[in-house]
């Protein structure tokens, strides 16, 4: 079926050159990057703007026209901070829809930490925080670079802060490509200090490193591996587990039993990732299929559309997924052959 051409016109008030300048980009690259996303073909002159294509693709190019205008009268605009633009204005969902109108204003309440309001980017990422507000459970599942470990570490911080759990578990299993610990120099938490760096980073950039120094003597903050998980009961506690494809069947069981009273747990990981040894299943390819339909258990699955890292790394991740779907990619897990259920 033959899409029917439209074209929108657009005159952008006031005119100022030097924001139609940071607007259209160096040599309008930031036009080009809006054509390529939505799949138009944008002129101007001065100030008046035509935009063409498909007639839901060209009313969306107007608008976004229109509030990235008054966006850059007040920052300045490069093709990252554009890439995270479309990502937050929910490009390819408001494409999806057949009548071509912008959906309604979702608000969504960000984050809130001592020191940042944190928002969310796009619908998958509003539906994520939803799910680990209103259940005990929450799976993010996706490829990196979609912010399942970040925004999960901001709404521990939050719940802590808002004084909801008494203390937040961060565990990840110590487990990367062709490396082991006892390799690594130091005691036991210098040799897993590496693997838990990123969940640090997020917590120096919303509480500030000399405070997450001190709730870390105190217990209060508690960065763990797995293994040393077995045997315990958590009460009153944000626990989360990142990087969670690399879980055993086993382990992924046992890290889920530890919820204790009062306690939210959330598991985040990329099932296109594992780094277990040849034919080891996941536990997180395993949980997908076992804990569908738990009362109080929600998944969200994100897709390289809701990347928000720099705009290549989106490509890199649409170009793996491609080519695993071909049959061509080597670079999948152990347990390719499992199947579960499919991001929507």
């Amino acid at each position: 079926m033959n899409a029917v051409i439209a074209t929108e016109e657009l005159l952008l008030e006031p005119a100022d050159n030097r924001v139609l300048a940071n607007l259209c980009g160096q040599r309008d690259e930031h036009l080009r990057q809006l054509e390529q996303r939505l799949g138009v073909q944008i002129s101007n002159r001065g100030n008046h703007f035509r935009v063409m294509g498909p007639a839901p693709a060209a009313g969306l190019g107007a608008r976004l026209l229109r509030e990235l205008f008054v966006l850059a009268g007040s920052e300045r605009l490069d093709p990252q901070r554009l890439h995270v633009f479309l990502q937050e204005s929910a490009v390819n969902e408001r494409l999806d829809e057949a009548d071509g109108g912008a959906p309604g204003p979702e608000e969504s309440e960000a984050l809130r930490t001592r020191r940042s309001h944190i928002r969310p980017r796009g619908p998958n990422q509003r539906a994520y925080i939803g799910n680990i507000r209103s259940n005990d459970l929450c799976f993010g599942i996706g490829p990196a670079g979609t912010g399942k470990t970040y925004l999960a570490v901001a709404s521990a911080v939050e719940a802590l802060e808002q004084e909801r759990v008494r203390r937040i578990v961060l565990v990840r299993p110590a487990v990367e490509a062709g490396e082991r610990l006892g390799f690594l120099p130091g005691d036991l938490a210098q040799k897993v200090d590496p693997y838990l760096r990123p969940m640090y980073d997020a917590l120096y950039e919303m509480l500030g490193f000399d405070r997450v120094a001190r709730l870390v003597e105190r217990n209060v903050i508690e960065v763990a591996p797995l293994a040393y998980m077995r045997g315990r009961s958590l009460n009153e506690s944000f626990i989360l587990l990142d990087e969670a494809q690399n879980t055993s069947v086993e382990q992924m069981k046992m890290f889920l039993t530890r919820m204790g009273f009062g306690s939210r747990a959330v598991v985040t990981g990329d099932v296109t990732q594992v780094d277990l040894p040849r034919r080891q299943l996941s536990g997180l390819r395993h949980v997908m299929q076992v804990l569908q339909g738990v009362p109080g258990v929600s998944f969200t699955f994100f897709s390289p559309r809701d990347v928000v890292r720099h705009a290549l790394v989106q490509r890199i991740v649409e170009a793996y997924e491609a080519a695993e779907k071909a049959g061509d990619g080597s670079a999948g897990s152990s347990d390719d052959t499992v199947s579960g259920p499919q991001p929507a």
